[in-house]
């Protein structure tokens, strides 16, 4: 092995180390604060972070969007606003098991990534990847019930939660897949761009939400409340996991990337346990068998890549 290759794994392991963590550290910041002021300092200081990068590296010429405006909003609002408004209200809504769920719903995202190919550039998945999906999915059935199917009815609003969760997951794989739009772009661009874009749909979601009384300014006793969350979001779960990951999968490939995906509900159980949730016998065989689909498919697309390569 390599060292540019061993390099490119301790990247995507230092990636998903820091993803799976996010979902524990933010379980305590969502008493505080809400997810939606918490997504503008959180992605507001990414964003300028990302903007003064750009600038140094690219130069001020790497800021123009060369009439891709309303692409780069829409995958900026679906990665910066949708993710996060939707994936952390949908962990705030479950409570306690909340981060465990939505840990086990981000390492999904390969086989939702399936979906998006399909129905974006009309790539059909094979039987393979869809017999996965529906194992994952009875996985995060298990991890979401405990065991117990009468949780889904029993006014917790667990399914709404788990909605929102999968549906901010499914916003994050729309945003990844856009990036492929800008092959003559570099990631840096691609991200610092729709990064500020997000946010501007940040700002103007939360100007009228607060205009209307839906939500309310965080005080400063509730920023500082958050504020070891937020470095935490704002450094390691965000400008450098994206850096690593990105960089990572450049050098590892993307089909060996994948498999990484599998370490963020790993490690988002070991933290919630040290934490002092008792996690289920269920949820940790439904974690399994999610993993377990996943790993199936990614062998499973090796394998045929290989057939192509022969014939």
């Amino acid at each position: 092995m390599s060292k540019k290759y061993l390099g490119g794994l301790i990247l995507c392991l230092i990636s998903v180390l820091s993803w799976g963590g996010m979902f524990p550290i933010m379980a305590p910041a969502l008493k505080i604060i809400d997810p939606f002021y918490f997504t503008l300092l959180r992605y507001g200081s990414v964003a300028i972070i990302f903007a003064v990068i750009l600038f140094f590296v690219e130069g001020i010429n790497a800021f123009k969007t060369e009439g891709h405006i309303i692409r780069l909003w829409l995958f900026g609002t679906s990665a910066f606003a949708g993710f996060s408004f939707l994936v952390f209200l949908g962990q705030q809504i479950a409570g306690q098991s909340g981060s465990i769920i939505a840990s086990v719903m981000m390492a999904i995202h390969p086989l939702l990534g399936v979906l998006v190919g399909w129905i974006y550039r009309g790539k059909k998945p094979t039987m393979v990847s869809l017999f996965s999906m529906i194992i994952a999915a009875v996985g995060v059935f298990m991890v979401v019930t405990k065991g117990h199917i009468s949780i889904l009815l029993s006014g917790h609003n667990t399914i709404l939660a788990v909605i929102f969760i999968l549906l901010g997951a499914l916003c994050w794989v729309i945003y990844t897949a856009g990036g492929a739009d800008f092959p003559e772009w570099s990631i840096l661009r691609y991200s610092t761009l729709t990064s500020i874009l997000g946010v501007c749909s940040v700002i103007i979601v939360l100007a009228i939400s607060t205009m209307f009384g839906w939500l309310k300014l965080p005080t400063f006793s509730q920023i500082s409340g958050v504020q070891n969350a937020l470095v935490y979001m704002i450094t390691l779960a965000g400008v450098i996991a994206v850096f690593a990951w990105n960089m990572g999968n450049r050098i590892i490939g993307p089909i060996n990337g994948i498999l990484f995906m599998n370490l963020v509900p790993i490690t988002s159980f070991v933290i919630t346990i040290i934490n002092g949730y008792k996690v289920s016998a269920f949820e940790i065989l439904g974690c399994l068998i999610t993993i377990s689909a996943l790993v199936g498919n990614n062998i499973y697309n090796r394998y045929a890549a290989k057939l192509k390569i022969v014939k």
